[in-house]
C-alpha cells in the first residue's frame, strides 16, 4: 500500500508568530512549509495570512498592504520581513540590494566542514523547471556569481552546527554551496543529503536580521527562535 502523500498543516498567523512589528514593518517567524508567495501547488501563501492578520488585527475590511521584500525557501524556517507601507517597501528594497541588510543562518549538517571556517564562492545557474539550482567554480553564461562566509560553531552527536552569512541572495545558494563543500543540510536530499524529512523541512534556519530601519533610521535586530521539534532545540543555546 502506498504512503499517503504528506501536506503541509495549514494554519493562520497569530501574535505568537510576530517576531517585530511597527507601523511599517512586521517581521514573522516563518515554519518550514509556508510558501512566501503563491506558486503552482495552490497553498495559501505566507503573504496571503499575513495580510489577513493585519487586516483582522486592525479592522480594515478593505484588506492589507503587504510588501515581499525576500524570500525563504518553503521547507526554511526563521524570520522574514515585509513591508506594510510602500515608502517601506521601497527603501527596503533598495537596502537590499545595496546588501545593507544583514542575514544569518544556521544549518545542520552531518560531515565536519573542511576547512571548519571560510568563504565560498561559486557561480550558480537555477534551473526553474526542476526547481534545482547548479553550482560552477568558475562563471558560465547564465550564472550569478555567489558568495557566502560560513563557520562550525558547534558538534553535538555527530552534528554539525554551521553559522552562514549570505554576502549575496541567490535562490537556493546557502543549500547548494554547503553541498558542494561536502556538506548537505539534513534532510535536504534535492542536494545530496541522503534522505528527506518525513515533515518535509531542512535543517536550515534564518536566526537573524539586522538593518537599519528604512523611516525610523534606528538599528533594528531581529531574532528568530529555533522550531520545536525536539531536534533544533538541542542546537539554540549554541547559537548567537
Amino acid at each position: 500500500m502506498a504512503k499517503p502523500e504528506f501536506k503541509y498543516t495549514n494554519y493562520d498567523i497569530t501574535d505568537s508568530d510576530v517576531l517585530y512589528e511597527d507601523n511599517h514593518l512586521i517581521a514573522i517567524n516563518k515554519r518550514a512549509g509556508d510558501i512566501v508567495q503563491v506558486d503552482d501547488t495552490g497553498d495559501e501563501s505566507l503573504e496571503d495570512k499575513v495580510k489577513k492578520y493585519i487586516a483582522k488585527k486592525y479592522s480594515k475590511p478593505n484588506g492589507a498592504f503587504l510588501g515581499v521584500v525576500h524570500r525563504l525557501d518553503r521547507p526554511v524556517s526563521g524570520v522574514i520581513l515585509f513591508a506594510k507601507t510602500s515608502k517601506a517597501l521601497e527603501r527596503i528594497n533598495q537596502m537590499f540590494k545595496a546588501r545593507e541588510m544583514h542575514k544569518t543562518y544556521y544549518a545542520v549538517v552531518r560531515n565536519k566542514p573542511q576547512p571548519t571556517t571560510g568563504t565560498l564562492v561559486h557561480w550558480l545557474i537555477k534551473n526553474p523547471q526542476k526547481n534545482v539550482t547548479k553550482a560552477h567554480d568558475r562563471e558560465v553564461v547564465g550564472s550569478l556569481r555567489s558568495e557566502l562566509n560560513y563557520k562550525q560553531v558547534a558538534e553535538l552527536n555527530g552534528y554539525y552546527l554551521i553559522e552562514v552569512d549570505p554576502i549575496t541572495g541567490r535562490p537556493h545558494q546557502i543549500r547548494v554551496q554547503l553541498s558542494t563543500l561536502g556538506c548537505p543540510i539534513v534532510g535536504d536530499n534535492k542536494y545530496g543529503y541522503p534522505r528527506g524529512s518525513l515533515r518535509k523541512s531542512i535543517c536550515l534556519h534564518a536566526r537573524r536580521l539586522q538593518f537599519i530601519h528604512p523611516i525610523k533610521k534606528e538599528p533594528i535586530l531581529i531574532t528568530a527562535p529555533v522550531p520545536k521539534d525536539g531536534f533544533w532545540e538541542k542546537f539554540e543555546g549554541m547559537m548567537g
